[in-house]
This record gives structure tokens, C-alpha cells and sequence, in this order.
């Protein structure tokens, strides 16, 4: 009731967004800026929070959901003039850590595993596969580039190097975002760049983040231990449990480990 009573301060409330699988483009409870566009919203202005606690596992995945997503916290952060504070769990890799750096400072765990700025595409090809079975590919298109990388032909030298011209490009995105945001704080004489990752210690040395630290214990350090936590996250409907969805799921959580697998977690 204090928060209701003329000139008694209240307690201050810091609201807590959990970022956490792959990112993806996807339906609902896929982290993505469609899914988390309102879990996000309302985070930041219901209630006036003292800040916004981010906690990020995430060994990344789409660039343009990474973007979309980080655009909206520092859009809202900067309108409402609230700090943003992220906590990384197991890992902030790639676009995880696209998401991290939205925020104004990083925390992490010391066993956590920071980093990965890269891009990355893979694929698979499959022509001689069907050579041995006597199937014969087919594709016709209006546009010599319209068929690039068909994994049922064989690789063609052109189709690379437009590809890595993108990757590149979309590297350079990454990069720039991460050195706009983090600012001074990087270390100017280790390669950063490069898509190796980091544990939490030397990843402060390298200035990818600021320390090492656990969100209940900081959030109490900084806003006292009257401070109320208000958790925002996507609420699972009651219905997808069954069926397509209990499958759809599970093909998920099989692509979300084999993500996670590459850092050793």
C-alpha cells in the first residue's frame, strides 16, 4: 500500500525480461521480435522500473531477429531514459551476445561463455547422391542468380563468393553494432572479430563485458533489498501441449541443443 500514500517513496521495481534459445523467425514462443515485441513493451512501461534486467542465454542464431530485438530494448530505454542491464547464463554467443550488448552493461557468471562475433551459414550438397540413384535434377528460373547454392547441384565458384560477400556484410553490421555500443571499454589490441568465444574473466579484460555477477544479488547491491522484481516473459497456451505443437516442440529443443552443443553446454 506505501505506493499508494502521498509523498512516501516506493520500494523501486526492476523489471526482468528473459531472452533465452536460439533466435529465430518463427510462431509463437520462438525468440523473436514478433514473440517478445510485447513482452518487451510492457517492461518497460508499466509501472516506471528503476531498470531493466535482461537475462540472456542464448547461443544466437538470426541476425535480423538479433537486430529487431536490440533495436526495440535501446528504442525504449532511450525514450523512457531507463538502464538496461544484462546477465548472461550459460552463453551470450553471436546474436546472443547482439542481445546482451543492447544493454548498458554486461554481467556474467565466471564459467559463462561470451562472444562469437561472427556469421556463419552452412548447408549441405547432395548432387552426387542423386547421380548414384538416377534421379536428374531440374531447375529453370528467369535470373542467373535466382538457383544460388541449390544443394541438389553441383557448388558453383560465382555462388560462393556472393555468399561470403553477404556474410560479410552482415559481419560488418555486427561489428559496428557491437563497437557503437560498447564503445572504449573494447580492448583495440586483441582481435575481437574473429568468432572466437570467451569466458566471463577474460572477457572483461577484452571489455566485452563488465563483470562478473548474479542479478539478485546486483539488483539488491544497486537498488537495496527492498527492491521488487517483476518478471515479463511468453506465456505457453494451455493447448500446446498436445499434438502438432508437442512435436513442432520437441524438433525445437533437438535444434536448440545442438546449438548450445558447440560451446561445450
Amino acid at each position: 500500500m506505501k505506493r499508494f500514500i502521498p509523498f512516501v517513496k516506493s520500494d523501486p521495481t526492476v523489471a526482468v525480461i528473459r531472452l533465452q534459445g536460439v533466435i529465430a523467425s518463427g510462431g509463437r514462443g520462438a525468440l523473436n521480435d514478433q514473440t517478445f515485441a510485447g513482452v518487451i513493451e510492457k517492461a518497460f512501461l508499466r509501472g516506471k522500473p528503476a531498470a531493466v534486467a535482461l537475462e540472456v542465454n542464448s547461443p544466437g542464431g538470426s541476425p535480423v531477429q538479433s537486430s529487431l530485438i536490440g533495436a526495440r530494448i535501446r528504442r525504449l530505454a532511450d525514450e523512457k531514459n531507463i538502464p538496461v542491464i544484462a546477465f548472461v547464463e550459460d552463453v551470450a554467443a553471436s546474436g546472443g551476445y547482439w542481445l546482451a550488448v543492447a544493454a548498458d552493461e554486461i554481467y556474467a557468471d565466471t564459467s559463462s561463455v561470451v562472444g562469437s562475433i561472427g556469421v556463419i551459414s552452412a548447408g549441405f550438397g547432395a548432387h552426387e547422391l542423386l547421380a548414384k540413384q538416377g534421379v536428374e535434377r531440374r531447375v529453370y528460373t528467369a535470373g542467373k542468380s535466382k538457383s544460388m547454392l541449390d544443394p541438389f547441384s553441383p557448388e558453383k565458384p560465382a555462388d560462393v563468393k556472393r555468399l561470403k560477400g553477404l556474410l560479410n556484410d552482415i559481419h560488418e553490421n555486427f561489428i559496428e553494432h557491437v563497437t557503437t555500443r560498447r564503445g572504449d571499454k573494447l580492448d583495440t589490441e586483441t582481435e575481437l572479430f574473429t568468432g572466437e568465444v570467451w569466458l566471463a574473466k577474460r572477457a572483461i579484460e577484452l571489455g566485452l563485458i563488465d563483470g562478473i555477477g548474479h542479478i539478485k544479488p546486483m539488483l539488491t547491491e544497486r537498488f537495496g533489498k527492498n527492491v521488487k522484481v517483476r518478471r515479463y516473459g511468453v506465456k505457453k497456451p494451455f493447448f500446446s501441449r498436445f499434438g502438432a505443437q508437442m512435436a513442432t516442440d520437441a524438433m525445437t529443443s533437438i535444434e536448440e541443443r545442438a546449438a548450445y552443443a558447440q560451446f561445450g553446454l
